[in-house]
């Protein structure tokens, strides 16, 4: 039996399913649907992701690619595997993996399934198809087709006013993404009309045109990825989605977006300049700091997690930013250290991100809440979704010996090497960039103590959390999964970062050391310089964790005593009297909020005598929303209010119209002659 090549056994997946997208359109109602979909779809993308990490660790010199006769006539529909896009389609695939084993037992509990299982799987396939595209026709044509299929599936509760809205938000926002994508890729195939990657990579792009087409990349890729200010569609759409599907756009569709990035910056644009870094250096901090601000200041958990994935996003940009630094300066070691960081953390966002929206939806489907106010006390009622939701808050908030804290650790490591960089510019810049993303990481931390402890501890603040109830089995076994690897990319980072030195020594041209050495240690530089194990920590944890717990309970006195459990000075056993989101949040928001939203407090009290209870009213606003997209909506329209008269012209002034436009083209192809 003939082994198929890498890149024809991956097409074939993409292929199988499309057709499992067909097949569910047929299939309609019927009850066994999701399974067949959701099922399909697993095994699909299992043997996708099993194809990719072969070709990543086996890192051939050339990659695998294809030519369909699609597309244009005159190149052909190219596609293309290397180790690059072999790593992307591995985060991909197991990205999809673990929401289509969430979504066999999440699926039962959709209201609209016949409007959720044919995109579903439709979904998978144009994401795969991004990465393997190698011509700008074929990737922008996947680029689209990834676009309508996730906002068919943002768009399944249509009936809601808020998701129609985050539909035509997001719509609007892809077809601007998908315009600067175009723009940048006719730029880089120049008049000859090298479409194809390989002719771009060939050519090069001319110095001058580099900036425009960093510009354009940047306003392309970011937004779909969610940097600050293209970002407003992402906190809209998400959580109008159904769960899965929101883990698949926040930790999955955003890969997308920066494996676009990656490809046309450090790949077909040609040699890499370090001014580049300030822009992209800007943007990730920007977008890190206001993306972990806005989650503090929201009570929708899924609300909250979607600005938690701007903040990640603005991570995986700070990172790609200082790469862009060492490589234009030479500093090729640096530049790998930087690089690796950003395909870590694009791993480790992938698992902890999916990781919580599972439990978030694990939480809406137990009690139909979303909101934090009306949650609390599920710790009792769902214990297994509880812990795992609190592995993830604890990947996510950078602490060890988890994964987050591995790849976030690496960026400090980069940043400290800034002092080596000749330009002052940079020197002044990126330690900055540094204590921001120290601060954006603190808050994170306050981020998901907040969404945790308010969520899950505490007493129930609502009927519907009284009455919930742990979720079924297929759903934990998926966020299971996703927390094992947590802690296994957390607790063995050596042997992630050796995995991604293909990828790293193919967009850098160096790698770091290999790291699977010294006893498990992580050297970014030199052992002399800083190192750290995530083994060592991890034991460290859980021997002093079951010292402490021996000693309590062993060797103190084993004597039972009762009382009053102590309440804060507050007898009343009402829930209300607990801490809530708002009172959490409110210290950092009377820090931040000034200058972030324009935050406002009004404290309402009645004159004595008056037993009307006091209140205290919040104004926040969404300066980017206001600022830029409400005034280009009002010119929009006041533009088509004007020009509305033009559907009721007569014959005549349509014929006279299109005469005077015709003079005028002629006049301006008359003095450009």
């Amino acid at each position: 039996m003939v082994a198929l090549p890498p890149i024809v056994a991956n097409l074939w997946c993409v292929a199988a399913l499309l057709v499992i997208g067909a097949a569910a359109v047929a299939i309609g109602k019927r009850n066994w649907a999701r399974w067949l979909v959701y099922g399909c779809s697993l095994t699909v993308s299992a043997v996708s992701c099993t194809i990719a990490v072969a070709h990543l660790i086996a890192a051939p010199a050339a990659g695998s690619e294809i030519v369909l006769p699609l597309g244009l006539p005159w190149i052909g529909a190219n596609f293309r595997i290397d180790v690059l896009a072999a790593f992307f389609l591995a985060v991909i695939d197991l990205g999809a993996v673990a929401a289509s084993l969430y979504g066999l037992g999440y699926g039962r509990h959709e209201s609209a399934p016949e409007r959720v299982l044919p995109f579903f799987p439709v979904f998978l396939a144009g994401m795969n198809m991004v990465i393997l595209a190698a011509d700008a026709f074929t990737f922008l044509f996947a680029w689209e087709f990834m676009s309508l299929a996730s906002w068919a599936l943002v768009m399944t509760h249509h009936r809601d006013e808020e998701n129609r809205r985050a539909g035509y938000v997001y719509i609007v926002m892809a077809s601007l993404g998908t315009l600067a994508l175009l723009l940048a890729f006719g730029l880089m195939a120049g008049p000859d009309g090298g479409y194809t990657f390989a002719a771009m990579r060939a050519h090069g792009t001319p110095p001058g045109l580099a900036g425009l087409v960093l510009a354009f990349a940047l306003l392309g890729t970011g937004s779909k990825a969610g940097l600050v200010p293209l970002h407003v569609w992402l906190p809209l759409a998400h959580p109008a989605a159904p769960s899965h599907v929101s883990a698949l756009m926040s930790g999955v569709m955003t890969k997308v977006a920066i494996y676009g990035f990656i490809r046309i910056t450090f790949d077909l644009l040609g040699p890499v300049s370090w001014w580049w870094s300030v822009p992209v250096l800007l943007a990730g901090v920007v977008t890190a700091t206001l993306g972990v601000l806005s989650a503090l200041m929201q009570n929708d958990l899924k609300r909250a997690l979607a600005y938690s994935t701007i903040e990640n996003i603005g991570l995986i940009f700070v990172a790609l930013g200082l790469a862009f630094a060492f490589q234009g300066n030479g500093m090729k070691a640096a530049a790998a250290l930087a690089m690796t960081a950003a395909l870590f953390h694009v791993l480790n966002h992938s698992l902890f991100k999916s990781l919580l929206f599972f439990g978030a939806g694990a939480v809406l489907n137990a009690t139909g809440e979303r909101r934090m106010e009306k949650l609390g006390g599920l710790q009792n009622r769902m214990p297994a979704t509880g812990l795992l939701f609190l592995i993830g808050s604890v990947a996510i908030s950078a602490l060890p010996p988890l994964n987050g804290f591995a790849s976030e650790w690496l960026m400090l490591q980069a940043i400290l090497l800034s002092p080596d960089l000749p330009q002052w510019a940079l020197k002044l810049l990126i330690p900055a960039v540094g204590a921001m993303l120290a601060l954006a990481t603190a808050l994170a931390a306050a981020c998901f103590v907040r969404a945790f402890g308010i969520s899950f501890l505490g007493r129930p603040r609502s009927a519907a959390a009284s009455d919930a109830h742990e979720v079924d089995r297929l759903s934990i076994a998926a966020m299971a999964m996703l927390a094992v690897l947590c802690l296994l990319a957390g607790v063995l980072p050596a042997f992630v970062i050796d995995a991604l030195a293909p990828v790293v020594q193919a967009v850098t041209g160096t790698r770091m050391p290999v790291q699977t050495v010294a006893w498990l240690s992580i050297v970014p530089i030199a052992e002399s310089r800083s190192s750290y194990n995530g083994l060592l920590v991890f034991f460290f944890i859980v021997s002093s964790a079951s010292i402490a717990a021996f000693a309590i309970h062993r060797l103190a006195s084993d004597r039972l005593r009762r009382a009053p459990a102590w309440d804060c000075g507050f007898p009343d056993g009402s829930p209300v009297t607990q801490y809530t989101a708002d009172s959490f949040a409110q210290p950092l928001r009377r820090v931040f909020g000034g200058f972030a939203f324009r935050a406002r407090e009004e404290v309402h009290m009645p004159p004595p005598g008056d037993g009307s209870p006091a209140r205290l009213t919040v104004t926040m606003h969404d300066l980017v929303w206001e600022f830029i997209y409400e005034p280009i909506a009002r010119l929009v329209n006041a533009l088509a209010v004007r020009l509305n008269h033009l559907q009721f012209l007569t014959i005549r002034r349509y014929l006279s119209l299109v005469f005077g436009v015709l003079v005028f083209l002629l006049l301006v192809l008359a003095s450009w002659g």
